[in-house]
């Protein structure tokens, strides 16, 4: 009986230690990997260290590549504005309407450019004005009479415009054109921008 008793507990024991070598691992775990998932391998492991590492040069080299391409597009915009060519305009210089508009306010003389020299002008006489009743009087009347041929000449300028806009482009987007050009005529010949591509009285 003793003899049973003993054969039997060996075999029980037996697939136990069986099992508990199978559930043992092979490997020891690296403490730092996810449970469940096999631990990664050490040229991996530096791999992903050194991606993480370069995620910040690459991203300064981004932004230093972006700043040195806005700079460049700035450069072509103002030799584009120095020379009138169309591929590097701003947005609101492109187009035949706008060009068209340009070359129609630089042809002609309008009372509007030469607001700025009148005004400095009338600024002096007013200053002078304090001490003397009839200067202020005489500057008043200036300012009042370079407002009111301005207002005039603007509005002729305002219709032919339109007209010869409506005549030359019947089906191109008009919007804004007119104002374009009465803001145009407000600045001098020389400071203009895109510079004057025609001459006085040569006409677009």
């Amino acid at each position: 009986m003793g003899f049973v008793f003993r054969s039997r507990s060996k075999d029980e024991k037996a697939p136990t230690e069986k099992v508990t070598a199978d559930l043992s691992p092979q490997q020891p775990r690296d403490p730092q990997a996810p449970k469940g998932r096999p631990t990664p391998k050490r040229s991996e492991a530096q791999s992903q260290r050194r991606r993480a590492q370069s995620t910040p040069l690459d991203r300064k080299e981004a932004a230093k590549r972006q700043r040195e391409a806005r700079r460049a597009d700035l450069a072509r915009q103002r030799e584009a504005l120095a020379s009138g060519d169309e591929r590097y305009l701003p947005v609101r210089d492109k187009g035949p309407v706008r060009r068209f508009v340009r070359d129609f306010v630089d042809s002609r003389f309008a009372i509007a450019e030469f607001f700025l020299p009148m005004a400095v002008v009338i600024l002096v006489l007013s200053l002078f004005g304090n001490a003397n009743r009839s200067l202020q009087n005489i500057s008043l009347l200036l300012w009042l009479g370079v407002i009111i041929l301005i207002v005039i000449d603007s509005i002729g300028i305002s219709i032919r415009l339109r007209k010869q806009l409506n005549e030359r482009f019947p089906n191109e987007p008009k919007r804004g054109a007119v104002a374009y050009g009465l803001m145009r005529t407000l600045q001098m010949r020389r400071l203009r921008l895109p510079k004057p591509q025609v001459k006085r009285g040569e006409r677009p």
